[in-house]
């Protein structure tokens, strides 16, 4: 897909006015940036983007609620164990419930048990040679997850069908953990570059990318994250992904102008 010049300056200036602190405080990217060791950044990371849907307000309060659950150490809280006695059906955000993210920390605290990251467990996994990354991380964290949860898959946490899903949770995750630029993403993974990064697709991001002729494709699926990314790859091939800034606000400030 060729897209033009004018598109390109347009995202590139509100990528320029969005990607500033200023965002940090109304977005879910500040858990993690509350931490400095990077077990503790990478847990938040993750448990934040997986609540990361619906109403932002909600998310920041559902996060915060996570924190005083994990009293302020998540490392420490997954090691623990201490998360095995909560109440299952603790309501955690919306339609995830304690019982989900009681399946996801079984997968972490075994993974954690054995890599002192999960960094280095996507180096052991071989992800950083894969061209989907995202992709490839969550399924050996899958795999983890059913041979320490007696083969049981929880859809609320990790997606059914890697091959087709958007992943936006957990490509949002990876763009928190990887990109470098120092404003608000926390770019502490190295292994992983921003060029192979592919843009957390959610609705308001399609919309608006359908809008400006940057996504033909109706579904809201892998392929069309591929199409999207690809397309913003011709605009910035070692960041494509930083356009997530000027797309997902272009959406929100359509639907929800202050």
């Amino acid at each position: 897909m060729k897209v033009s010049d004018s598109i390109r300056d347009s995202l590139d200036r509100a990528f320029m006015r969005i990607n500033s602190p200023e965002f940090i405080p109304h977005d879910p990217v500040q858990f993690p940036r509350r931490f400095s060791s990077l077990p503790d950044q990478e847990i938040m990371a993750l448990l934040a983007a997986v609540i990361a849907w619906g109403r932002r307000p909600q998310i920041l309060k559902d996060c915060e609620k996570l924190i005083g659950i994990m009293h302020g150490e998540p490392h420490a809280f997954l090691m623990s164990g201490d998360w095995e006695r909560l109440d299952p059906a603790c309501n955690v955000h919306r339609t995830c419930f304690m019982r989900h993210m009681q399946y996801l920390l079984r997968a972490l605290r075994a993974i954690y048990s054995r890599h002192p990251s999960l960094e280095a467990f996507a180096i052991s996994a071989g992800t950083p040679a894969s061209e989907a990354p995202a992709w490839h991380l969550m399924d050996a964290v899958s795999r983890v997850a059913r041979d320490v949860n007696d083969g049981a898959h929880c859809p609320e946490v990790i997606p059914s069908g890697l091959a087709s899903t958007a992943l936006k949770r957990y490509n949002m995750a990876l763009r928190w953990l990887v990109r470098d630029d120092g404003i608000v993403d926390l770019g502490v993974w190295k292994a992983i570059r921003p060029s192979q990064l592919f843009i957390p697709l959610d609705v308001h991001v399609a919309t608006t990318s359908r809008s400006l002729g940057l996504l033909e494709r109706k579904s809201n699926d892998r392929k069309a994250v591929e199409q999207l990314t690809g397309a913003l790859r011709q605009f910035d091939p070692a960041d494509p992904v930083k356009y997530d800034f000027a797309l997902f606000g272009l959406g929100i400030e359509r639907t929800d102008p202050k």
